[in-house]
């Protein structure tokens, strides 16, 4: 008894209905899915009696001089121009860390009395890392 080898046939996988099915799945989800637009929900939401008044301590304190001698720390306008009103608001601001970086940015027309008094204020107070902004001017004339 002789026995023949067969050659071996490379098995054929038919991808068209697992094609087909994943398809019309793909459809049926696109089209069974809602979408919530959020810009349609209108909320009412609840107003408090009295603002809560939250201090954060900020990462740097900014102090800017106009040029009439105005002095804005961290964007709020001082009510005068005394040393003392200066270290007040440092102090309240800082909230006694000395360690904060400080800049001092002033109009290019003030007087350079104002940002003398501001860096001795900040001076007294304990601060170490004063910085003074300036402008780089790339145009060359």
């Amino acid at each position: 008894m002789r026995l023949s080898v067969r050659p071996k046939s490379q098995p054929e996988v038919n991808l068209t209905s697992l094609i087909d099915v994943v398809l019309l799945l793909l459809i049926f989800f696109m089209v069974s899915t809602s979408f919530v637009k959020q810009s349609q929900i209108q909320l009412r939401l609840p107003e408090a009696d009295s603002p809560a008044i939250v201090e954060e301590t900020p990462d740097q304190i900014d102090i800017m001089i106009t040029e009439v001698g105005t002095y804005f720390v961290n964007g709020r306008e001082l009510i005068n121009t005394r040393p003392e009103t200066i270290r007040n608001a440092l102090q309240k601001i800082s909230g006694g860390n000395h360690q904060l970086p400080l800049t001092i940015s002033a109009d290019a027309n003030a007087k350079h009395q104002y940002v003398v008094t501001a860096m001795d204020v900040a001076g007294r107070l304990g601060f170490t890392q004063i910085n003074i902004a300036t402008v780089n001017d790339t145009a060359d004339d």
